[in-house]
């Protein structure tokens, strides 16, 4: 049993502690002061998830999630892209990100960003919205992108992707050729599945990949590269060593069709287990569109959606093909046709969220006539 002192000491903390919490609370919400003002600052930003968003956004680059690579935008630079748009009719599916069913012949977001309260958004519609964010960055040449080791490239006139893509180098740290990639990696998919230090080097961008020994592309070896007969067949030569590993075959090289190669099953078993590929996809999306075969992205595409949406296979890949895959394909006409064939084969259509509501009602509208 509690002797005397005990009790007392027990009854004075609790006198103690009901006397100081409510002062406490009341000096922390005084604004005059800059130490406890700033308690409760932070204290708000993280309850409250617009503000926070606000203060600070990070731009994640899709292909290479899987790989760490993020940057904070300072405030200042937050709304620094350029505001063109037309007066939009209230959506609650409208993304600022993404201009396919606008009029306008340039894409360029508002300077603002359509905000819903926490407990109205779509779950679907938020993850939409950040992959659309990043697509928007990647059709219009990664504005904002610091570009500190692509200077250092351009003054030394260094191009070491397109040295690497015309066989005079090897990659880095794997120290394989390109030919050698494409005579002794193809139908090795152990090799493929695990090392993560060849996709940067067959499939370069303009952004960074978690290998730092890979270097981003420049706009002038961009050029160079389009200049490239050889450089643009090999390139080829790795996208169907990349679609042998994923279970496709490439159709038509003219046309960029694609269709299921003969071991599909099993690839398409690996491709579901692991998920990392859709990542890997992304980047070989934008590579096309980057170094000379923007007719192949559509192909790709159409043959995810349909694989998804119709075959009901790869559904460890249908997000990613709805939210990237579509996205990244640079011609407005056929991200409009591969959202229409994606509602048409979509269930159930009310959890689309891809394009407006505006759009999927003229479809819906349509389809009934």
């Amino acid at each position: 049993m509690p002797g005397f002192k005990d009790l007392f000491y027990h009854f004075f903390g609790w006198f103690l502690f009901g006397l100081i919490n409510p002062l406490w609370r009341c000096i922390s919400r005084i604004p005059a002061l800059p130490l406890f003002s700033g308690w409760r600052r932070r204290g708000e930003i993280e309850h409250d998830p617009e503000q926070s968003e606000d203060k600070q956004r990070l731009r994640k680059y899709s292909s290479d999630v899987e790989e760490g690579v993020t940057e904070v935008l300072p405030d200042n630079r937050i709304d620094s892209w350029p505001s063109e748009k037309k007066a939009e009719e209230e959506d609650e599916l409208h993304c600022d990100y993404d201009s396919t069913w606008e009029s306008e012949h340039v894409e360029s977001p508002p300077s603002k960003k359509t905000t819903y309260s926490r407990g109205h958004r779509n779950y679907k519609f938020s993850r939409f919205e950040n992959a659309a964010r990043d697509m928007w960055k990647y059709r219009h040449d990664y504005p904002n992108l610091h570009r500190t080791e692509n200077s250092w490239q351009q003054e030394h006139d260094a191009k070491p992707n397109l040295n690497f893509y015309l066989g005079n180098t090897r990659s880095l740290p794997d120290g394989v050729y390109i030919k050698d990639f494409h005579n002794n990696w193809y139908g090795d998919y152990a090799r493929l599945e695990y090392v993560h230090t060849f996709i940067q080097w067959l499939f370069p961008l303009q952004e960074p990949g978690v290998n730092y020994e890979a270097k981003t592309l420049t706009k002038q070896e961009i050029q160079d590269f389009l200049n490239s007969d050889d450089a643009k067949c090999n390139l080829r030569l790795s996208y169907e060593l990349m679609l042998d590993f994923y279970g496709i075959k490439l159709k038509d090289v003219e046309t960029g069709e694609v269709t299921r190669a003969p071991n599909w099953s099993e690839r398409f078993q690996n491709l579901n287990r692991h998920t990392h590929n859709n990542l890997r996809i992304t980047r070989i999306l934008k590579c096309l569109g980057t170094l000379g075969y923007p007719h192949y992205q559509a192909p790709l595409v159409q043959f995810f959606l349909e694989e998804t949406l119709v075959n009901n296979e790869l559904q460890s890949v249908k997000d990613s093909a709805l939210s990237y895959f579509v996205f990244a394909v640079l011609n407005r006409q056929e991200r409009q046709k591969l959202l229409k064939f994606a509602y048409e084969h979509y269930e159930p259509k009310e959890e689309f969220v891809w394009c407006p509501k505006k759009i999927q009602r003229v479809w819906s509208s349509h389809w009934q006539e």
